[in-house]
């Protein structure tokens, strides 16, 4: 007899992987009625999930170059001039006429005495009367990097054009790049910062409430000493003394952020959840301020911050104010409508009514 018909559903129904419990359920069901926070969320998620792809982009290396038959990938790879048929040894600079006149035209040295001539050669298979295999390239759709100097003919900052949508700021460079890779500088720097953040003050937090007592009181001291210490001016001294990167500034941020949820997941975990918004839209003002004012990460970066300083400095190239602006408002607004439906996920009046 099959013993199996006489099982509980429970024990034959197959086990689904990653379910959400009926609470989760519910509160996701919340979130997803919080239609402003549902499409936020998915737009900005969209809009970073596509900076992921930045270099592939904004970047003034070809995503494909075919030379003489054979596929090359610049973009994560280095080749050198000589690859191409040059004469050095350095990375290739495919921006160079004479460099990508020798991809199309399979390193003719004709390509040293006229490179017009011979790319338009190069098309009909024959240049300078020798036959060569025909070589080409893809570039992303916006052929600058955040840190490419273009010869844009006049004086820089330049207004918008065909070339550069948002125009250039005042070295050259392509505010629109800039702005795709700032935009993913500022959510990665916000994400990384506030995890670490809540990883060390949901651990304190939850060993102070635990154990109580005499540790607790130290712990709350300690505490107390450590968020009267003046966080933004410990970061401006040692950014005056070092030379700041992306991690050293994820440290000191964590390192002076930490203590934001402590007390309350001392008291209550779930009520921590409310205070995320708060930790990651600050660290995001903060990491502006601070290349604003010049102590946060080197110029070279596509920093948002860095961008409004051009904008202040630079009151004759409105576009640079307005990038600043909008990307800010935008990031922002979609950030706190996030979070207000996930505020409202999680309120148990809602969850329970």
């Amino acid at each position: 007899m099959d013993q199996t018909n006489f099982l509980p559903d429970s024990m034959t129904a197959p086990k689904r992987r990653f379910a959400l419990s009926a609470l989760n359920q519910r509160r996701w069901g919340n979130f997803r009625a919080n239609k402003r926070a549902f499409w936020s969320l998915v737009i900005l998620g969209t809009l970073y999930v596509v900076s992921l792809f930045a270099e592939f982009i904004a970047n003034d290396r070809p995503i494909i170059v075919n030379y003489q038959g054979a596929y090359y990938f610049p973009i994560g790879n280095f080749y050198a001039e000589t690859t191409f048929g040059g004469d050095f040894r350095t990375e290739a600079q495919y921006t160079d006429p004479v460099v990508q006149c020798l991809i199309r035209a399979g390193g003719s040295d004709f390509c040293f005495d006229d490179p017009a001539e011979a790319t338009a050669q190069a098309e009909t298979g024959i240049v300078d009367g020798a036959e060569i295999t025909p070589g080409w390239m893809v570039w992303p759709p916006i052929p600058y990097s955040y840190d490419t100097v273009n010869d844009i003919g006049r004086a820089a900052p330049s207004p918008p054009d065909d070339r550069h949508l948002l125009g250039t700021d005042d070295t050259a460079r392509d505010v629109l790049a800039r702005v795709i890779y700032g935009f993913r500088l500022s959510i990665s720097f916000a994400i990384v910062v506030t995890v670490l953040s809540s990883v060390i003050g949901v651990a304190a937090g939850a060993v102070q409430g635990y154990f109580g007592g005499v540790l607790d009181l130290l712990f709350q001291r300690v505490i107390e000493l450590w968020n009267s210490v003046p966080s933004i001016y410990i970061i401006i001294i040692i950014s005056s003394m070092v030379a700041m990167n992306f991690w050293l500034l994820v440290f000191l941020m964590t390192l002076f952020g930490w203590t934001g949820l402590v007390g309350v997941v001392r008291a209550e975990f779930l009520r921590a959840l409310t205070f995320l918004p708060f930790i990651i839209t600050g660290v995001i003002g903060s990491l502006a301020a601070l290349d604003f004012l010049g102590f946060g990460l080197p110029s070279s970066a596509p920093s948002l911050g860095e961008l409004t300083l051009q904008a202040k400095n630079n009151l004759q190239a409105p576009w640079l104010g307005f990038s600043a602006f909008f990307t800010f408002a935008i990031m922002l607004s979609l950030l706190v409508f996030i979070f207000e439906g996930v505020r409202d996920a999680f309120d148990p009046r809602k969850t329970f009514k």
